[in-house]
């Protein structure tokens, strides 16, 4: 009786023998060129209350960030990092951001979702793996469905660079 118990533990930690479980190893990824930055968008400061239990109660940015945050692209242009499949990030933590393996240091940006045409100025944050994760003011700003996993088309820096 307790080894059918056991069994999803074994299937678990078999898991993280896969090479798509395993942490991509530094020394052997292949270094993105560094992104110079764009200019910074303000992001909310005020964390949601403890009892926040809805997207509005979560979502503590203010008028003129998602205004900022939805500005159009400075003429200068930008250059496109790629794609990035993205799920809801931890819906606490404040601002415009999208973590995502397409840059190897924080940086600012801007992501849009092809479903709505809607785009957003963000902050990127490097992380390792094939997903990104996007703040919960990003995702209403650009109108992504939050229980969705969106594709979204990701840009950064500036084109003469």
């Amino acid at each position: 009786m307790k080894a059918h118990l056991l069994f999803p533990l074994v299937a678990l930690c078999a898991c993280s023998r896969l090479p798509f479980a395993q942490p991509e190893d530094p020394a052997s990824a292949t270094p993105r060129a560094a992104i110079p930055a764009a200019p910074e968008v303000e992001t909310a400061t005020i964390a949601p209350a403890a009892n926040a239990r809805t997207a509005d109660q979560f979502d503590t940015t203010s008028a003129a960030e998602r205004a900022a945050a939805a500005a159009a692209p400075e003429p200068s242009g930008e250059r496109s990092l790629g794609s990035t499949v993205a799920s809801l990030g931890d819906p606490s933590r404040a601002g415009f951001w999208l973590e995502t393996p397409l840059v190897t240091q924080v940086t600012q940006g801007r992501v849009v979702y092809p479903g709505t045409g809607k785009s957003a100025r963000v902050e990127l944050i490097p992380i390792q793996g094939g997903g990104s994760r996007i703040s919960l003011a990003a995702m209403r700003l650009i109108g992504a469905p939050l229980t969705d996993l969106p594709a979204l088309d990701v840009y950064g820096g500036n084109a003469n660079s």
